[in-house]
C-alpha cells in the first residue's frame, strides 16, 4: 500500500483573462504543464473517524487548509453514498517543498492528491471525474491535479482539454514574497478583455500572462526577478504569482543560470512534463 504520494506543482505556460462573470470570477484562458518537483503527502489510515494534520502549516487553521478539506469532504460524500469501508479517517503529514502564494497550484495539488490517495485507501472507487466534481468546490486548479494531464482550460479554469505542449526545463525562482490571489484579480487596470482564441491559435502566438503587469507593477520583488532572468532567457509569471519561470531547452543550460542567480534568487530547476507525477504513481500501482 502506498503511504507517500506526491503533490506536483503547475505552470501556467500561458494566462489569459477574457471577462468576469456577475459574481466577480475571472474568465480565462490558460495552458497547464506539470513539474517533475513536488510536495509529498504521507497518509496513513486510522480506523476511527478522525483526520489529523500532523503537520500543519504556520497561520493555517486545520479548517481553512485544502489537505483537511479535501480529505473531509471525501469523507462527508463517501459516508452520504454509503461507500462504507474498513478504513475510516487518516493521519496526513506534508514534506512542503513548494512556496505558498507562489502561483505554482501548491494548495491545489495538496488537496487533488489528497483526494486521489484516500479514494484508493478508503477504497471508495470514485472515477476521476467524480473526484474532480469534489475538488471544484475547493478551487478551480484542483481538478487539472486529479485528472493529471497538461491542459488547455477555460472558464473559470475548470472546462479541460488535454494538451501535449513541448516537456522543457524550466528554472523556477521564488521572489521571496507571497502574492494573495484577490490582490491581481482586484486591480482596476488588471486586463480583462484579451480576445478569445481557439487552443491552435494559443500555441503558435508568443506566450503571455495578463496578470504578470499587476504583478510586476505593484511589487518590485517581481519586477526585479522578471527584469533578471529576461537577461537570459524567455521568462514569465505563473498563474497570479509570484513565482517567476525561466524556459530552457536543457537542463545543463537551466542550472547554468541558476547558478550564477544573485543571492536573493531563490530557485530551483526542473523539467515540465505532460503526465503528472501523482497520475504516474497510481499507474504504477496498477500495475504491481
Amino acid at each position: 500500500m502506498i503511504r507517500q504520494w506526491p503533490s506536483p506543482a503547475k505552470l501556467n505556460l500561458f494566462l489569459y483573462i477574457t471577462g468576469q462573470r456577475e459574481d466577480g470570477y475571472h474568465l480565462l484562458q490558460t495552458l497547464f504543464q506539470f513539474l517533475d518537483y513536488s510536495d509529498t503527502l504521507t497518509l496513513d489510515l486510522r480506523q476511527d473517524d478522525s483526520i489529523r494534520l500532523l503537520t500543519p502549516l504556520d497561520g493555517v487553521p486545520d479548517e481553512h487548509n485544502l489537505i483537511v478539506r479535501a480529505a473531509r469532504l471525501l469523507q462527508q460524500y463517501r459516508d452520504r453514498c454509503g461507500l462504507l469501508s474498513a478504513p475510516r479517517g487518516a493521519d496526513i503529514s506534508i514534506d512542503k517543498r513548494l512556496p505558498m502564494g507562489g502561483g505554482l497550484g501548491g494548495g491545489s495539488s495538496n488537496a487533488a492528491t489528497v483526494l486521489v490517495a484516500l479514494n484508493e485507501l478508503w477504497r471508495c472507487g470514485l472515477s476521476n471525474n467524480q473526484l474532480a466534481e469534489l475538488g471544484l468546490r475547493l478551487g478551480a486548479d484542483v481538478p487539472v491535479f486529479v485528472h493529471g494531464y497538461a491542459a488547455f482550460a477555460e472558464g473559470i479554469g475548470e472546462q479541460l482539454q488535454p494538451a501535449n505542449p513541448p516537456e522543457k526545463w524550466y528554472l523556477v525562482a521564488h521572489p521571496g514574497i507571497n502574492i494573495p490571489t484577490p490582490v491581481i484579480f482586484g486591480d482596476a487596470e488588471l486586463k480583462r478583455d484579451t480576445p478569445v482564441r481557439c487552443l491552435n491559435e494559443l500555441l503558435l502566438a508568443p506566450y503571455a500572462n495578463d496578470c504578470e503587469p499587476i504583478a510586476r507593477k505593484r511589487f518590485r520583488e517581481v519586477e526585479q526577478l522578471v527584469s533578471w532572468l529576461l537577461e537570459y532567457a524567455p521568462s514569465r509569471l505563473t498563474g497570479t504569482g509570484s513565482c517567476v519561470f525561466a524556459e530552457f531547452d536543457t537542463e545543463i543550460s537551466a542550472r547554468q543560470v541558476l547558478n550564477q542567480a544573485p543571492v536573493w534568487l531563490r530557485g530551483f530547476v526542473a523539467c515540465g512534463v505532460n503526465i503528472s507525477p501523482l497520475h504516474r504513481i497510481r499507474t504504477r500501482q496498477f500495475e504491481s
